[in-house]
C-alpha cells in the first residue's frame, strides 16, 4: 500500500472503548487514517450511533462488505472477538482487536491462522507496551541494567462495583467477558510482566468468585516461575474501593524498579555507570490511580500509538509491534492462572 493511500477504518462496537479508537483514528489522520463506518448489531441504535461518531452505522456484515473499509478495530465484548476477527480477515480487512484477543488459545490461534491465510495484518491492543515509561523499563531489563532478574511483584487493588456490571449483560460472564479482574482489568499489567520477564513455566494460583453477583473471579493470587528461575507474585482484586493504582516491582542482581500507576517510585542501580538507558525520573507528587476505580481513567495515548504502529504495519506489509503471537502470551498466562486456581467453568 502506498504511503499516501487513505486507510479506511471501521470500528465494530459502539461502547466506551470504541471512543478510544475514534480518538486514535483522528489523531493519526496525518498518517492517512480515516473513520468510515461503525458496525453494530442493533438497527434501532444506528441513527444515534451515526450521529455520535459522524459516520454511517451498519450491521457488521455490511461493514465488512464495504470496499471503503481497509481495516477494522474490534471493540465488542471479548467473547465476540474470534468470530468477528476471522470474518474480517476472510473479507480481506486488516484486524486490530481489543484485549483480550480471544477467550481461549484455540480461538486465538484460529484468528492468527485466518489473518495469515488472507495476508492481512493482525494487531492486539495491549497499549501499555506503547507507553514510553514501560518501553524504557523493558529496554533497561533487556539491556541488563538490573542484572539477572530474580523477583517481581504485581499488585492490582482495583474497584468495580455492582453498578459497573449492571451496565451491560455481558460483563462478569465467562462466555463474553472471559474472566474478572485478571482477564478484563488486569491483563494489561500481566502483559507487561510477560513482556519484561518472558512466559512463565510454572503457575500456582488461587481465586475467589464471591463478593459480587457475577460469575467471574473478583480476587486472585498467583506465584509464577520463569525460565531463568525468576519468580513473581501476582495479586488482583476489584473489591478494593475506591480503587488504588497498581504496582509493578522488578528486582535483579544489579538493581530494582518500583512503579505505582504510571509513576516511578524507585529506579535504583547498584552500578549506574553500567546503565544502557537513562532511568526514568522518580515521581514527586501524588500518584494518579488511573483506571483503578473507573474504567474511563485511561489516557488515549496508548491507543493512538498502537494504531499508528498498526498503520505502519499495513503500509509496509509487516507485523505490528503487538501481533497475534504477542497478544496470545498474556492470554495464555491468564488462562494458566485460572486453570491452576480451578476457576474455569466446566464444559
Amino acid at each position: 500500500m502506498s504511503s499516501t493511500h487513505t486507510i479506511g477504518f471501521a470500528i465494530l462496537g459502539a461502547g466506551m472503548i470504541a471512543d478510544y479508537y475514534r480518538q486514535a483514528i483522528e489523531a493519526n489522520r496525518e498518517k492517512g487514517a480515516a473513520l468510515v463506518a461503525i458496525g453494530h448489531y442493533n438497527p434501532a441504535r444506528f441513527d444515534e450511533i451515526s450521529r455520535r461518531f459522524g459516520v454511517p452505522c451498519q450491521r457488521i456484515e455490511e461493514v465488512l462488505a464495504n470496499p471503503a473499509v481497509d481495516a477494522v478495530c474490534i471493540a465488542t465484548p471479548s467473547g465476540h472477538h474470534p468470530a468477528q476477527a476471522i470474518a474480517a480477515a476472510n473479507a480481506g480487512k486488516h484486524v486490530l482487536v481489543e484485549k483480550p484477543m480471544a477467550l481461549s488459545l484455540t480461538d486465538a490461534d484460529a484468528i492468527i491462522a485466518a489473518c495469515q491465510k488472507n495476508d492481512v495484518r493482525l494487531g492486539v491492543t495491549l497499549q501499555r507496551r506503547a507507553e514510553p515509561l514501560f518501553r524504557r523499563v523493558h529496554d533497561a531489563i533487556q539491556g541488563g541494567d538490573l542484572g539477572e532478574i530474580t523477583l517481581a511483584a504485581v499488585t492490582m487493588p482495583y474497584a468495580r462495583g455492582e453498578a459497573y456490571y449492571a451496565q451491560a449483560d455481558w460483563r462478569g460472564t465467562w462466555a463474553l467477558d472471559g474472566g474478572g479482574v485478571l482477564m478484563n482489568q488486569g491483563i494489561h499489567i500481566i502483559d507487561l510482566l510477560v513482556w519484561f520477564l518472558g512466559n512463565p513455566v510454572e503457575v500456582h494460583a488461587f481465586g475467589s468468585t464471591g463478593r459480587r453477583t457475577v460469575e467471574v473471579e473478583n480476587t486472585a493470587a498467583a506465584v509464577l516461575r520463569f525460565g531463568n528461575g525468576a519468580m513473581a507474585s501476582l495479586t488482583g482484586t476489584i473489591t478494593a474501593a475506591p480503587g488504588f493504582a497498581h504496582r509493578i516491582e522488578i528486582y535483579g542482581t544489579n538493581g530494582a524498579i518500583q512503579i505505582e500507576g504510571e509513576s516511578v517510585l524507585r529506579w535504583t542501580l547498584d552500578d549506574p555507570s553500567l546503565a544502557t538507558v537513562e532511568p526514568w525520573p522518580v515521581a514527586t507528587g501524588q500518584v494518579d490511580p488511573g483506571m483503578a476505580g473507573d474504567p474511563r481513567g485511561i489516557a488515549a495515548s496508548g491507543h493512538i500509538a498502537i494504531l499508528g504502529d498498526f498503520i505502519e504495519a499495513i503500509r509496509n506489509g509487516k507485523d505490528p509491534a503487538i501481533d497475534g503471537a504477542e497478544g496470545r502470551r498474556s492470554l495464555a498466562t491468564v488462562l494458566a492462572i485460572y486453570q491452576s486456581a480451578g476457576l474455569l467453568p466446566s464444559g
